[in-house]
């Protein structure tokens, strides 16, 4: 984060600690000389692999690249359709777009849980439906195994939008492998970061192949490999595309790796020192409070009373240094997707209200629950004192 940031925000809405150990592998890896994709995103993707307990990674550019290679690697077309949820950053229906297919958004499952709800996802199937998008919003996991007997029943491929999830358990699982195909981002907002970068995570190898080659033109090989001698000339069978990551992101990944579950139990400390200030206050509801599965904890968000205007309270708040966010915006209502598909205002109620009433409060491991009792103590001001001027 840059000074001028610094200096606006007392608690920003995320922040982030790259230690000695984070500089001492970028530098190991700039004095290699060899930055694309090499040894180190290899022992990165195979890091990667043991901790969600097995399986075959794919480190590549960012989470988008993740979600367009996971529905092209699954042969999602042109004339297909994908169940997706709207509440989520629009880079999960993006990639939809990227393969030609329709976006079909279902609903979430209720002002307590805002992961896409299984009887909302059943009931937007059709004859087109070719797979099921799930995002584990804020790093609760998805009720998956209702949405994992439906595409079984009904023949669809699952993908897991685990942007947020990175280290959150579904039933002892990891999130990211219960579906076909896992996607996970390194933004540097996330819960591991790399500044950007992403991984695809799958038990089929078949699949795993496939998106290596599409990660690099298509090609079987990487320069790495070429760099060794092992390639000299190449046939590209299918479209590929240069998602390739490089091995300062993956050096800084393994680090951030190490450090993963330690931050996100942190992050439950800090979630639950929210949950102890805000709940049962008034005009304040808080979501997820009865989570039964091992989360991540991404996001910290609360849902404001209709009658309390949202952007007042943010704004009341930046005074104090306290910055807010809103997640999401419908993605179904932006002016692409209603202009391309037709939806309309009422098409996903549910979605629609907590878009209009969520939202975000800072979460990171360097926050203190000191920190936080004192950001829920100007939370439960503002809010009172925007109730008493309606």
């Amino acid at each position: 984060m840059d000074t001028d940031t610094r200096m606006k925000w007392r608690y920003p809405l995320s922040d982030i600690h790259l230690g000695k150990e984070e500089e001492k592998a970028v530098l190991k890896t700039l004095r290699s000389g060899w930055l694309s994709t090499g040894p180190v995103t290899q022992k990165f993707e195979n890091a990667f692999s043991k901790y969600l307990g097995g399986g075959y990674t794919i480190a590549v550019a960012n989470g988008t690249a993740a979600l367009h290679l996971a529905l092209a690697s699954l042969g999602v077309h042109e004339g297909d359709e994908v169940v997706l949820p709207s509440l989520t950053f629009v880079a999960t229906a993006n990639a939809v777009l990227y393969v030609g297919a329709k976006a079909v958004f279902a609903d979430v499952t209720g002002f307590d849980d805002f992961d896409i709800s299984p009887q909302e996802i059943e009931a937007k199937i059709t004859q087109r439906t070719k797979a099921i998008v799930v995002m584990h919003y804020g790093g609760y996991p998805c009720n998956m195994q209702p949405i994992l007997n439906i595409a079984k029943r009904r023949r669809l491929y699952v993908v897991e939008d685990a942007a947020h999830a990175p280290g959150a358990e579904y039933r002892g699982k990891k999130c990211g492998v219960h579906g076909d195909i896992g996607c996970f981002s390194f933004f540097s907002n996330k819960n591991l970061t790399t500044g950007e970068g992403g991984m695809v995570a799958t038990r089929h190898k078949e699949l795993a192949e496939r998106v290596r080659r599409m990660r690099s033109h298509g090609m079987r090989a990487l320069s790495w490999d070429k760099y060794h001698g092992h390639l000299s000339s190449y046939d590209i069978k299918e479209l590929g595309y240069n998602y390739r990551t490089t091995e300062i992101q993956s050096a800084l990944g393994l680090v951030q790796l190490k450090e993963l579950d330690r931050k996100n139990r942190k992050r439950k400390r800090l979630v639950e020192a929210y949950q102890k200030e805000l709940q049962g206050v008034k005009d304040i509801s808080v979501p997820f409070l009865r989570e039964k599965h091992h989360a991540s904890y991404h996001l910290f968000s609360i849902l404001l009373a209709p009658s309390i205007d949202r952007n007042k309270v943010m704004e009341r708040l930046k005074d104090f240094g306290i910055q807010t966010s809103v997640h999401y915006s419908s993605v179904h209502l932006f002016s692409l997707y209603r202009n391309q598909f037709g939806y309309r205002k009422g098409d996903l109620p549910k979605t629609e209200e907590i878009s209009q009433r969520e939202m975000t409060l800072p979460l990171y491991p360097l926050l203190n629950t000191g920190d936080v009792k004192w950001i829920a103590r100007k939370v439960r001001e503002v809010i009172r004192e925007c109730g008493e001027r309606e």
